[in-house]
């Protein structure tokens, strides 16, 4: 039998039943008080009272106090803007020409809505994954970027430390300012890959294809989005070259950032990981050395010549993720080159559910991967939703790199830990296995 529990205390005493007594002798009805609760009453302080609440911290000017203080990337990115010189700044920070790509890469994560599930066992949330066969602690690695030591002295030995420490991938760039060798030594247990611009000399491709291989990379990726430079107009206005040069500007934007020159000024010059000391602006470093002639025909190549895992970046239509992967790449980069090469080119997030659906119908195991626009890690748990199976930062560490080196980078990584760690919790998914698109609904392009 069902037992209807009307709501009330049930400890409290039965009312008393009124129903047979006279009007004119039931009880009055209790005025409403008008006394004023005690905890309203006003009352001088006391001391006693005052002194839990009198609790000033003595200020903190260490790094650590100050990158602690950074509680998303865009703080840590306040920072780096206060700590590094203009010119470098702006080479991270910037686009190409009006960087509208870059601004819509950024809108297109904030375009979206999630839609969470409720009741579900979140009480251990595991972001652990598989990328091209092997285990990663989180579903990020880092990018590779150009000329890092000049964002911040430590560059690519502050990146591939704090990527091993976080057992993640760490990619150093062909135009990286640390040795493919030396990057292995400084994090020996890392997960360390190579990027690659083929050149038009195949014999220096070959020699730091052979380079990567010995020194323990397992995974190479070429970038197909760079025939020519983009133009990078802050770069231009800003008179950028490598090395930074003396100018009167940089002289007088230096007195404010004298940490950054002392660093830049006692540390070793700028080198390369591929290319002999080079003198000049960097779109002429990169119209030197690309090869506008390259085709498939190319990527034939090396995929007979690399044994390991190949991935293609810089892709941004359907038609090529898919080519890429019948002339033989293991994993496909979305990717606009963080909108520093075609401005107005496509977004790699829009294109996400396109590739994931072609290459669902293919059959292909090939690994999606996306990059470009990524702030948070709300941005990574979107993607990953959305199809792709890994993602990649370039600023994002990069601002953390500027802020206060090794330790920024760990930050910045620890930053997007726990934004992962909370949004996944807050859908309802304990793993990034759970995520589907249903857990994501694009509210628009733009």
């Amino acid at each position: 039998m069902t037992h209807i529990i009307q709501p009330g205390n049930p400890e409290a005493a039965p009312a008393p039943d009124t129903t047979d007594i006279p009007a004119a002798h039931a009880p009055a009805k209790a005025p409403a008080s008008s006394a004023v609760p005690p905890a309203l009453k006003r009352r001088v302080p006391k001391y006693s009272d005052l002194a839990p609440l009198m609790q000033f911290k003595k200020p903190e000017f260490s790094k650590d106090a100050r990158l602690k203080r950074a509680s998303t990337i865009w703080e840590l990115r306040d920072i780096a803007k206060r700590r590094t010189p203009q010119a470098p700044f702006d080479y991270t920070d910037g686009a190409a020409e009006e960087e509208i790509t870059l601004r819509r890469a950024r809108q297109a994560f904030l375009d979206i809505e999630f839609r969470p599930g409720i009741l579900r066992n979140v009480s251990a949330i595991d972001l652990s994954t598989t990328i091209l066969g092997k285990p990663s602690r989180l579903p990020v690695g880092i990018a590779p970027t150009g000329f890092t030591r000049m964002m911040q002295s430590e560059g690519e030995y502050a990146g591939s430390r704090a990527a091993e420490s976080a057992g993640i991938p760490y990619t150093l760039s062909t135009m990286g300012t640390a040795s493919i060798e030396d990057v292995a030594a400084a994090a020996p247990n890392g997960r360390n890959w190579f990027q690659l611009y083929l050149w038009t000399d195949r014999d220096r491709s070959l020699e730091l294809i052979e380079r990567a291989a010995k020194a323990g990379n397992d995974t190479l990726m070429v970038t197909v989005d760079t025939a020519v430079a983009g133009a990078r107009l802050r770069d231009v206005r800003n008179g950028m070259t490598i090395p930074p040069a003396l100018t009167l500007k940089t002289v007088l934007d230096a007195s404010y950032r004298p940490a950054w020159w002392f660093n830049f000024l006692t540390h070793e010059p700028l080198t390369f990981a591929s290319l002999s000391r080079y003198t000049g602006t960097v779109a002429d470093l990169i119209n030197s050395m690309f090869d506008p002639t390259l085709t498939f025909e190319d990527l034939d190549w090396l995929r007979d010549t690399w044994k390991g895992n190949l991935v293609v970046k810089g892709i941004q239509t359907v038609e090529d993720a898919r080519r890429v992967v019948d002339h033989g790449a293991d994993g496909v980069v979305l990717s606009n080159h963080g909108g520093r090469q075609l401005d107005r080119a496509p977004i790699p997030f829009h294109l996400l559910p396109e590739v994931k659906e072609a290459f669902t119908k293919d059959h292909t195991d090939a690994a999606i991967m996306l990059d470009t626009g990524i702030m948070s890690g709300a941005d990574i748990v979107a993607a990953l939703a959305l199809g792709a199976d890994f993602t990649l930062i370039g600023r994002a560490y990069l601002y953390g790199l500027m802020a206060g080196g090794r330790a920024g980078v760990d930050r910045a990584l620890k930053i997007l830990e726990k934004d992962m760690a909370r949004t996944m919790a807050l859908l309802g998914v304990s793993s990034v296995s759970g995520l589907t698109p249903d857990h994501v609904r694009l509210l628009g392009k733009h």
